[in-house]
């Protein structure tokens, strides 16, 4: 029997609102679905149960055998992506991120799917700041506060990262910074003042900001979002789960999502992603200035055995 991670009570709940009633009484095959929180838990369970609903009468179509979804509502991304990894559930919805280290982990993980909006494939991640902010560029947060999302997150930390990489900024030009976890969560941190400035993206920004409390500094673009099969997920479900997401039309269900559709994805969709991952590394560099040369005291220096490593 499989192990069941923690999670949200609400997978509890959609576990028992997508299986229906009969689910004893035949045989069906069960697929458990993954997602972590990037906003409130209720929230994430409103978004994705329509979706959940038409992918599993498209799969017992497909499969000519009855098909449920349980729904697991992960509480941090590191818990989704370690069930991933190890097989703990059988696909996921993931930021790109997210992604990318799944696949430097298992190799054999696979793609079922891109998420597009109006046929594009990318969407906006932001910089914001509150709306009275003296900052008008990434430059004039040098000495200020940011906040993160989760420290796996594509927008939330690896693209933010990058921007203020190219601004000239690193992690010791800051006065602090903190991981916050969910973009609602960064957007609210810096609304109520406690930091300066947050990445978040643009779908976050425009349900919250609806008095203007907060504007955006800079922003830049960002893959949309993949669906990705755990290794070893059999031949057939994993060509009818992407078969079945490449031919989802139920707006409704695409509304909740807010996409317009899904496209096949490679990997190379998110060769981006990765290049941006590798260069937002030097965001946490220590700079390794040569120490300045000291003078040897009065007599000549015989306290070598006193001295110990610099520390970088």
């Amino acid at each position: 029997m499989r192990m069941w991670s923690a999670s949200c009570i609400a997978s509890i709940l959609a576990a028992s609102l997508l299986a229906g009633p009969s689910a004893a009484q035949e045989s069906i095959i069960e697929l458990e679905f993954g997602v972590y929180t990037t906003d409130r838990a209720t929230e994430m369970y409103r978004t994705f149960y329509p979706i959940l609903e038409v992918l599993q009468e498209d799969l017992s179509a497909r499969l000519q055998q009855r098909t449920d979804i349980v729904l697991r509502i992960y509480k941090s991304y590191d818990e989704a992506l370690d069930a991933l990894v190890e097989g703990e559930i059988d696909f996921v919805r993931f930021g790109p991120a997210s992604y990318v280290l799944a696949k430097d982990r298992n190799p054999d993980v696979a793609l079922l799917a891109m998420e597009h909006k109006d046929g594009e494939t990318q969407f906006k991640g932001m910089i914001v700041v509150p709306t009275e902010s003296p900052a008008k560029t990434l430059a004039d947060l040098r000495g200020r506060s940011f906040a993160f999302g989760d420290k796996n997150s594509t927008i939330g930390r690896y693209l933010a990262q990058e921007q203020l990489l190219s601004a000239g900024i690193t992690a010791t030009d800051l006065s602090h910074h903190a991981f916050l976890g969910r973009h609602d969560k960064v957007f609210k941190a810096v609304e109520m003042g406690d930091f300066d400035a947050g990445s978040l993206k643009s779908n976050t920004f425009k349900k919250l900001n609806k008095n203007e409390q907060l504007r955006v500094l800079a922003s830049f673009l960002n893959v949309t979002k993949p669906w990705v099969a755990r290794a070893g997920l059999p031949k057939e479900l994993q060509e009818s789960l992407s078969g079945a997401l490449v031919s989802i039309t139920d707006e409704a269900s695409l509304t909740s999502l807010k996409v317009s559709g899904f496209y096949e994805a490679s990997d190379e969709h998110y060769k981006s992603t990765r290049e941006s991952m590798r260069t937002a590394i030097d965001f946490d560099a220590i700079p390794t200035t040569p120490p300045v040369p000291q003078k040897s005291p009065p007599g000549g220096d015989n306290s070598s055995r006193d001295k110990q490593p610099a520390k970088i």
